[in-house]
């Protein structure tokens, strides 16, 4: 398949440059479902820069006949956030302009529907496929008033004209993948909404956040919420309706790293997901452990987060994916005292399993060292 290559701007700088975005499209042979995949949002998160570009050789490679709808893909899709530095380290985590997580900005229609009862009455006679197109027309309808502010003379912050660009590629998807790396060392990992753990299966990761509470500004979340909440009012109103409609987070490697095994986890799962929802036709896929497949959930309740209890260096740490019992040597904590140093022992408090650690291990009382998710299997 030949992709279809498109540029978006999307900030013109005070020097008179121009920061964009790369769009790839590939479209099938025949008509369906929309994908669409995004990487690199935080820019210290490079890892799906990788799987994308992987991704785009294979798709490359493919016939036509071999998808039915369209995959769409933009990696770097935040090159202000990538382009961040201090010193040799790369952040771009939060907005430089206000301080704003970059993944807390995003448009949800869920939050200002005020009548979504009333509407799901009027859609109980019709099928879901009908269901869904009125549904979206609405959403797409508010989105186009919103982004008419844009182009008014007062326009918007940037981080407004920013997520607009983002969601205008994505809001009308059947499967939406944003693509992230841990802020320190992790495991890796997704996020999964409620009524879609069946669908996890595919993407053959071992571990999962089972997302129960959540405020929608988030991409996956600002996507899914208000099909959630329809499915919801409709189950209320006695008609069990489920749209085929999913976002995740693929949470793949860490900070700064191009992690190989995390890239090919992420590029073989992308392809068994798709292949599972019927998008493409691959010799193979899905793979046969597809279906033996358990994806262990934790809320994110059960996470553990430990802080340095005084200032010092972490040595003797434990590894990722180690399961501990309680008492069990966490890390040592290499304190300076005014007579001399000591080293101080920080234990587990609950059983669980170590997936995340702190990038820096020198430490300042109160900065974060490791987390557990507790009670692990």
């Amino acid at each position: 398949m030949i992709p279809e290559i498109s540029s978006i701007e999307i900030a013109q700088l005070a020097s008179g440059d121009c920061l964009s975005i790369q769009v790839y499209k590939f479209c099938g042979a025949t008509p369906g479902k929309k994908a669409y995949l995004q990487a690199n949002l935080h820019g210290a998160e490079i890892v799906g820069n990788a799987v994308v570009q992987q991704l785009f050789e294979f798709f490359s490679d493919l016939d036509k006949t071999q998808l039915q709808g369209e995959i769409w893909m933009v990696p770097a899709c935040n090159p202000l956030a990538t382009n961040q530095r201090s010193h040799h380290f790369s952040s771009g985590r939060y907005n430089p302009y206000d301080g704003t997580d970059w993944n807390r900005i995003f448009w949800d229609y869920e939050k200002q529907i005020d009548d979504i009862e009333d509407f799901a009455r009027t859609q109980l006679d019709f099928d879901t496929k009908t269901i869904r197109k009125n549904f979206l027309d609405r959403i797409l309808q508010e989105f186009s008033r919103l982004t008419q502010k844009i182009d008014a003379p007062s326009s918007v912050p940037f981080d407004e004209r920013y997520r607009y660009t983002l969601q205008s590629l994505c809001i009308d998807a059947d499967y939406v993948i944003d693509i992230h790396s841990s802020t320190n060392r992790s495991i890796d990992y997704l996020y999964c909404f409620q009524t879609r753990e069946e669908s996890a299966k595919y993407f053959l990761l071992n571990y999962g956040i089972l997302l129960n509470e959540y405020d929608g500004d988030a991409f996956d979340e600002a996507f899914l919420k208000p099909w959630l909440a329809l499915e919801k009012q409709l189950e209320k109103l006695g008609k069990s309706t489920y749209f085929d409609i999913e976002s995740w987070t693929l949470e793949l490697g860490s900070g700064m790293e191009m992690n190989p095994d995390s890239v090919y986890r992420g590029v073989r799962g992308i392809k068994n997901y798709l292949t599972g929802k019927k998008m493409l036709d691959l010799s193979g896929f899905p793979l046969v452990q597809t279906l033996n497949q358990t994806v262990y959930f934790f809320s994110k309740s059960q996470f553990k987060k430990y802080y340095a209890s005084r200032g010092g260096i972490v040595q003797s740490r434990v590894i990722l994916g180690t399961i501990v019992k309680p008492g069990q040597l966490l890390y040592q904590l290499l304190v300076i005292t005014s007579r001399s140093p000591k080293v101080v022992e920080v234990r587990a408090e609950k059983a669980g399993m170590v997936f995340d650690l702190s990038t820096n291990h020198a430490v300042n009382q109160g900065e974060y060292v490791l987390s557990i998710w507790e009670q692990a299997r």
